[in-house]
């Protein structure tokens, strides 16, 4: 069997050595906008790309840098490439986590210019665990047991077909990613 897997456009990568000249913007919208929350496991269908166009909408609104919107728009642009994985199990997976690190190295490296600083991951962090809240209110139907957020966003879970939320996410990723 190949080491490696085919991505939508056509491309090989291994996700365990990746190459920055594989990753693809397109594979990653695409492969993230047909990915379910919640592992699947929720009240209606809301994909990994709307819940990562989110983070990117409220980066802005809270006036991050145009590197952490970008940052916000791609963070779990490793699942696009090795699926998603549950928290709860990915606690408990240290070679996952070493190589989903790896990997979103190089994509951060590739449209960032280089890795997230610790104080830009704990910002893009904050967001994506504020937008969890309401996943796990609204989609799970989940006690978090603390205080909602204060979003700016607007958050409905309205179901969107996949390919608009694919051109969504390429012309958010076309308005902030480029000449950072």
């Amino acid at each position: 069997m190949a080491a490696y897997i085919k991505t939508y456009t056509g491309l090989h990568i291994d996700p365990t050595n990746p190459d920055p000249d594989l990753i693809n913007i397109e594979d990653i919208a695409h492969s993230l906008s047909l990915q379910c929350r919640g592992n699947g496991q929720v009240t209606q269908y809301f994909s990994v790309a709307q819940h990562c166009i989110l983070c990117c909408e409220e980066a802005m609104a809270r006036g991050l840098s145009k590197r952490e919107v970008l940052a916000c728009l791609i963070h779990d642009a490793s699942e696009a490439y090795m699926s998603d994985v549950p928290r709860p199990f990915k606690q408990v997976l240290p070679d996952y986590n070493k190589y989903e690190e790896k990997l979103l190295d190089v994509i951060y490296t590739k449209y960032l210019g280089s890795p997230l600083t610790e104080e830009e991951a704990a910002r893009i962090k904050e967001i994506d665990d504020d937008l969890l809240w309401f996943d796990l209110k609204y989609l799970l139907n989940e006690d978090t047991g603390i205080p909602e957020p204060k979003v700016s966003v607007e958050i409905t879970y309205d179901f969107i077909p996949f390919e608009e939320v694919e051109k969504k996410y390429i012309a958010l990723y076309n308005k902030v990613g480029l000449n950072l």
